[in-house]
């Protein structure tokens, strides 16, 4: 029904980072939140992403905020860093969903709150990785390439959805031999992030346990945070909240640690 030949031509024709966006992330790893600012001023679709997510409601400011050099210095290194990764994942956001019932608007708002609520579980950790924020980034983009690969044979996903209750990502592993995660890791190398943000991302779909403990810690915080989200009313009623399935057992020794977070947001 769907090959993995079909995945790797999709992840194919993916583009590789563009030049103003390599140097701006060259920037931002060396901390010249300044001439990063200047660098991203010169793409105006990346500008008019920048602003669209500052002035999301999750960050509350009160007043618009317009200017490139305000919004890296708002976000910071890592954040800013995190956030253009999330622009050149919104560049694959399709014209019209099919799969999933999202629009664009939607679909920022998911990278726009996973962004700020993974902000909120480092700095719970006190870690600050420029790696390990950009990690997040990359989660979203597996969406995009489900809904990519399942409309080719939407009609047999669904029934095979329908009729064993599986979710989406047990539905590619069987189909292509390759997961949601093991996309994300594909896309992370055509992009060139680093192998830690990429056994991150492996490590938080529940079933990909890393040896380095520090890690792992970070995948289990992912799993949930992914699962948390997902399970909004908004995206449940978008079909997300069937996109993963939840390792409880896997997640234990922090849920009670991640809940109390979530609750003081």
């Amino acid at each position: 029904m769907i090959t993995k030949a079909t995945v790797d031509a999709f992840i194919e024709k993916i583009p590789p980072t563009p030049k103003i966006l390599q140097e701006c992330l060259l920037l931002l790893n060396a901390g010249e939140l300044v001439k990063a600012a200047k660098v991203a001023e010169g793409d105006l679709a990346l500008k008019s992403y920048l602003k669209n997510i500052v002035n999301k409601p999750i960050y509350g400011f009160k007043n618009e905020v317009s200017d490139i050099s305000q919004i890296f210095g708002i976000f910071g290194v890592s954040l800013s860093q995190q956030t253009v990764y999330n622009y050149m994942i919104s560049l694959l956001n399709p014209d019209k969903w099919e799969l999933f019932k999202l629009n664009k608007k939607l679909f920022y708002e998911l990278q726009a709150t996973l962004s700020k609520k993974w902000e909120m579980v480092l700095r719970h950790l006190k870690i600050d990785d420029k790696e390990v924020y950009s990690a997040i980034s990359l989660l979203p983009s597996s969406i995009i390439v489900t809904e990519a690969i399942f409309c080719q044979k939407k009609k047999d996903v669904i029934l095979l959805r329908s009729a064993k209750a599986l979710d989406y990502n047990t539905i590619l592993k069987r189909l292509c031999e390759v997961d949601i995660f093991d996309i994300c890791e594909e896309i992370a190398k055509k992009w060139q992030m680093s192998p830690k943000t990429i056994s991150i991302v492996q490590a938080s779909s529940g079933i990909k346990p890393l040896e380095d403990e520090e890690l792992n810690t970070l995948g289990k915080w992912m799993h949930l945070l992914l699962f948390y989200e997902l399970s909004q009313p908004q995206f449940v009623e978008s079909g997300l909240n069937d996109f993963i399935d939840f390792q409880i057992e896997y997640v234990g020794d922090i849920y009670n640690d991640f809940a109390s977070l979530m609750e003081i947001q």
